[in-house]
């Protein structure tokens, strides 16, 4: 089925020739599969692609290119795709260490901010576990919005009795967020990752799983942050997945806040 899919898509062949020459596929040649490989879901099974197919394709790469078999994580190519560029230590970082190593000091770094009704809002979302996640299921001037601003950019709400299609339709931009479908906001049955209207659907069934996938696909997708959340992206990829420390445009505010969560 992959490699049907590969010989009908432009670049497919190259893809396959890579892997045939090479027994490997550098990051770009990871990427342009991911690519082809998503296109061609959506078009044999529409926008909402059902998990048992996501599933096919995980082990139809792994079947033609045994070399990129992924170990850690069998199932679901955005995660496999992530840790083909950088190992599987740090891609599980955010799930293994959030619960237990960040999110009750950013909490608590939180409430020594301004309070706003804005603000204690999120926090009381922040402290209550809510029923999906307890189930299986730089240095140039950024531009600022309100918390709920950011969190629009990052997630959006959509209600399972309404079109999908409709939905991306009416969204701007092409930068990657998390779109959660279900018959209210605490009752969220499937997650998806939208990338330039084109919807992806989640392995993970709870919200931090989601935004796991959703800062993976920046790297997955070789896209930039969105620009009003690139101070959080920065701080997440740097202080929970430690990918280019040394390297990255960090603020004064970033490099503070990881001394305090860290020391």
């Amino acid at each position: 089925m992959v490699e049907n899919a590969l010989l009908r898509k432009p670049g497919g062949e190259d893809v396959l020739e890579e892997y045939k020459s090479e027994n490997t596929l550098t990051h770009s040649t990871r990427r342009h599969l991911v690519n082809i490989l998503t296109s061609h879901m959506t078009e044999m099974h529409g926008r909402i692609v059902p998990r048992q197919q996501k599933e096919k394709y995980a082990l139809g790469i792994i079947t033609l290119f045994p070399s990129l078999k992924d170990p850690f994580s069998p199932k679901g190519y955005l995660n496999q795709d992530f840790l083909l560029l950088f190992g599987g230590e740090t891609a599980s970082k955010m799930l293994e260490k959030w619960d237990t190593a960040f999110k009750y000091k950013v909490i608590k770094e939180a409430k020594q901010l301004t309070q706003s009704k804005e603000l204690c809002r999120l926090l009381n979302a922040a402290e209550k576990p809510t029923e999906n996640d307890d189930t299986s299921k730089s240095g140039r001037k950024r531009s600022k919005i309100s918390a709920s601003d950011a969190v629009e950019k990052m997630v959006h709400f959509h209600k399972s009795c309404c079109s999908i299609d409709e939905h991306l339709r009416g969204r701007k931009g092409q930068q990657p967020y998390i779109l959660a479908a279900g018959r209210t906001q605490n009752k969220i049955d499937n997650f998806y990752i939208v990338v330039d209207k084109q919807l992806i659907p989640c392995q993970a069934t709870s919200s931090l799983g989601a935004f796991d996938e959703l800062f993976k696909s920046h790297y997955v997708f070789n896209l930039s942050y969105e620009e009003s959340l690139v101070q959080l992206y920065t701080f997440v990829q740097t202080t929970v997945y430690n990918i280019d420390v040394t390297t990255t445009d960090e603020s004064p505010r970033i490099r503070e806040l990881r001394a305090k969560l860290l020391n």
